[in-house]
């Protein structure tokens, strides 16, 4: 504050970005940071991006074999968005299926939903977390075709539980760890 009671802009700066949208300088967030950032100059960290989008884009295509529509028309990145909407039912219920037959995705909304947000039209998935477990494109268009089946026979409790043990069987081939029991 100057000699009038009034704030300079570099108090004025400072004053609106720390406390109020800025923290303290975190040792361990700094840490990991620097620890991500060294790991993404390596060799292997491309080749993982690329496999990730390489599978992404073998899912969207999947998909698209299985009539059912990519929002996007498919993908350039690692995320891709569904719309179940043709199948009448919504993803609430599609994801919590999944979920009890080991494949894990995220409901949301498509452009144009008539469908609430807590029960949207859309369901979303990325290839990362298979990527590091080791799938390939085939692998990604095997889970591919694993949730298409889930989809167009939701309330099947005959074909959910092959699709259950599908699933297993294919995760045990990829564990996470060597030990690791599902």
């Amino acid at each position: 504050m100057d000699k009038e009671g009034k704030y300079n802009l570099a108090e004025k700066i400072d004053r609106a970005v720390f406390p109020g949208t800025q923290g303290g300088p975190l040792d361990h967030v700094i840490a990991a940071k620097a620890i991500c950032f060294s790991e993404a100059m390596k060799p292997f960290f491309r080749k993982y991006q690329k496999q990730i989008l390489v599978n992404a884009k073998a899912m969207a295509n999947e998909f698209s074999k299985q009539k059912i529509r990519v929002v996007s028309g498919g993908t350039d990145n690692h995320l891709m968005v569904i719309d179940i909407s043709p199948f009448g039912v919504g993803s609430k219920k599609i994801q919590d299926e999944l979920d009890k037959v080991g494949i894990y995705v995220n409901r949301n909304t498509i452009p144009f939903d008539k469908r609430p947000p807590y029960n949207p039209s859309g369901i979303r998935l990325g290839s990362p977390a298979i990527t590091t477990r080791g799938f390939k494109e085939e692998e990604c268009r095997q889970v591919v075709r694993l949730i298409a089946k889930l989809i167009t026979n939701i309330n099947n409790p005959i074909i959910k539980n092959q699709i259950k043990k599908e699933t297993k069987k294919l995760l045990k081939k990829f564990p996470i760890y060597e030990d690791f029991k599902w």
